[in-house]
């Protein structure tokens, strides 16, 4: 999807957001999706929620740090039908001890982001080493 032109780009993720509707594991479809796009180092500011692009200006930009990812998932699941009404949330989260900051999408009992490849069910998730240094509750977009 990533690779094609914008207008194409916009047809594609319309065409996805339908087929998430009756997917067995939409999460990690979505994480899928964005598994393959274009990385930066920064394309967004994870602690300005006022200069964050909307759903439609992040997929014209077409590039993504690991916190543009997290967004683009939030919005992509906030889109469809079937996550709507689901309450979203991105932590950003740290790990002193290992010097790591993590960039979290909290939905449906699950946690996206902690790798890159699968969500975590919230309860199989440890997060004693893990501050919450920022919460953002996402606002709906149906």
């Amino acid at each position: 999807m990533f690779e094609k032109s914008e207008v194409e780009r916009l047809r594609a993720w319309h065409e996805f957001r339908d087929l998430l509707e009756t997917s067995n594991d939409p999460i990690q479809d979505t994480i899928k999706l964005y598994n393959g796009a274009p990385l930066v180092n920064i394309s967004v500011d994870p602690y300005n929620q006022d200069t964050w692009p909307n759903p439609w200006e992040l997929l014209k930009e077409n590039t993504y740090c690991d916190f543009g990812i997290i967004l683009a998932i939030a919005y992509t699941l906030q889109l469809t039908d079937r996550f709507s009404e689901a309450p979203k949330e991105i932590h950003i989260s740290t790990n002193k001890n290992q010097a790591q900051t993590k960039y979290l999408l909290y939905v449906d009992n699950k946690v996206v982001g902690f790798n890159r490849i699968a969500w975590v069910h919230e309860d199989d998730f440890d997060s004693s080493e893990w501050t919450v240094e920022t919460k953002y509750q996402l606002p709906s977009y149906k």
